[in-house]
């Protein structure tokens, strides 16, 4: 990607509006904006100071073009580390193109996808890691996923990974070091600190790493499968707790073929709930394939809720429990709840455990007992930390991670086994390379437009 010259582009979302934001920056953008910008105080803005707002008019020649607000920002202290001018113009379409066509007109260029925030990376702005938590940011649809995306623009992973990327760089300076006076038989590492190190790392990248599965499901939406025989009521609870009609309901076994899901948000996280069709044995073949799915479902899931109808729950105890049992082996570690449906029709006594696992009880139809099953749902996802800082939600940095892991284990071992310091030293090497890819220490053209290609314009 191009970062040469001064770019333009609207940094707020197209269409009417209020008003809408426009963003330059680079070398030409204060001097151009003042020769299309007329100041209702006459002053110069190069005279004005940075963090200033300037009220006046955008005009083409003698032609009017809008009333406009302009903000000034000098270089080294703005977002991209340049000089950048946002002009806060009147939200129509019409405005918003002709002033950025006029911009253009005179020697701006439109900004790619994500440069700005690309010429704030290479400007020492923000390392890389911070830099992708911007567009994490502007996604979020949830508390629980702006809050995690916030701790990682503000540097939280990225400390984490600078202080152990630089102790083990120290390390590996005394092992190159070593290796320069091999004739002399001198040892500048302390080799029992160095294994110390070692395991402070293997430890917290194997924390990062186990965190992506968390960190993901809350930036996406924690899936949970609903699942169960046929009329247990699975669709009834999918709209109770969407408070929407989204799935049909009717008495006919069978009726759902298919995997229906949405996502709603509870006291600030995500979750995105998946109904399934009913698990049973059956002749029909596209049954039979929504059955299949509904199997496939449990296994993306964060959690299965495992449906039953409680009228019918003391006659086919001894079903639940094989079927109970055949979901634990086959899903050994992962959360799975009972659900006691239509409790409004029942007057049998329930218990509240079923094979070691929880039942709730509650109707979908009535709604009784569906704030209790969302309290339980976000009170599991607190106990599960979504809140730590050290959460990893991205796909690069996990395969980064697994990497330099995988490299210290060699480190591990060959330290164990007495190799030579330059193996050791390799090995090393690649870990550090691996660390440094994450906060941008180490990157290459490739990689940086592969990451903000999928920017969006103006940011």
């Amino acid at each position: 990607m191009l970062t040469e010259g001064t770019i333009i582009a609207l940094s707020t979302a197209a269409g009417a509006a209020a008003i809408g934001v426009i963003r330059l920056s680079g070398p030409e953008a204060i001097s151009t904006t003042e020769q299309l910008f007329r100041a209702r105080s006459k002053k110069a803005l190069k005279n004005q100071k940075s963090h200033t707002v300037h009220l006046g008019d955008i005009v083409d020649g003698e032609q009017l073009i809008d009333e406009v607000l302009v903000s000034v920002f000098k270089n080294p202290h703005s977002y991209t580390g340049e000089d950048v001018i946002e002009i806060s113009c009147h939200g129509s379409r019409y405005i918003q193109e002709k002033i950025i066509q006029l911009f253009i007109h005179h020697g701006i260029r439109p900004a790619k996808a994500g440069e700005f925030t690309l010429r704030a990376f290479i400007n020492g702005k923000m390392d890389l890691a911070q830099a992708e938590a911007v567009a994490d940011v502007i996604a979020s649809e949830n508390e629980a996923s702006h809050q995690v995306a916030m701790q990682q623009m503000r540097g939280g992973i990225s400390a984490e990974i600078k202080q152990l990327r630089q102790e083990l760089l120290d390390f590996a300076s005394l092992i190159e070091l070593e290796l320069d006076f091999a004739e002399e038989d001198v040892e500048f590492a302390d080799k029992t600190a160095f294994e110390a190190l070692l395991i402070k790392i293997n430890t917290l990248l194997k924390k990062l790493i186990d965190s992506f599965a968390l960190g993901n499901v809350i930036k996406k939406g924690v899936p949970i499968a609903i699942i169960g025989p046929p009329n247990a009521g699975k669709s009834t609870l999918l709209n109770a707790l969407l408070e929407e009609d989204k799935a049909i309901i009717s008495s006919i076994a069978g009726t759902t073929r298919d995997s229906i899901e949405d996502e709603i948000t509870i006291d600030g996280i995500g979750f995105r709930f998946i109904d399934t069709a009913g698990i049973r044995e059956t002749q029909d073949e596209i049954e039979q394939i929504g059955i299949k799915k509904a199997f496939e479902k449990a296994e993306q899931a964060a959690i299965i809720l495992y449906l039953i109808d409680s009228q019918s729950f003391n006659e086919e105890e001894k079903i639940h429990r094989e079927k109970l049992n055949g979901l634990q082996t086959q899903f050994p570690n992962k959360p799975l709840w009972i659900l006691l449906n239509k409790t409004d029709l029942t007057k049998e006594s329930l218990p509240t455990t079923l094979e070691s696992y929880p039942c709730l009880q509650l109707s979908a139809k009535s709604k009784t007992g569906i704030e209790a099953l969302k309290q339980v749902l976000v009170q599991f996802m607190e106990k599960n930390n979504y809140q730590d800082e050290s959460i990893i939600t991205n796909s690069r940095h996990y395969a980064a991670l697994s990497s330099a892991l995988m490299e210290i284990d060699k480190v591990q071992a060959g330290l164990k086994d007495g190799l030579s310091g330059d193996l050791l030293a390799i090995d090393l090497r690649q870990a550090l390379f691996h660390l440094g890819e994450i906060t941008g220490e180490v990157t290459n053209d490739e990689l940086l437009g592969n990451i903000f290609a999928n920017f969006c314009i103006g940011k």
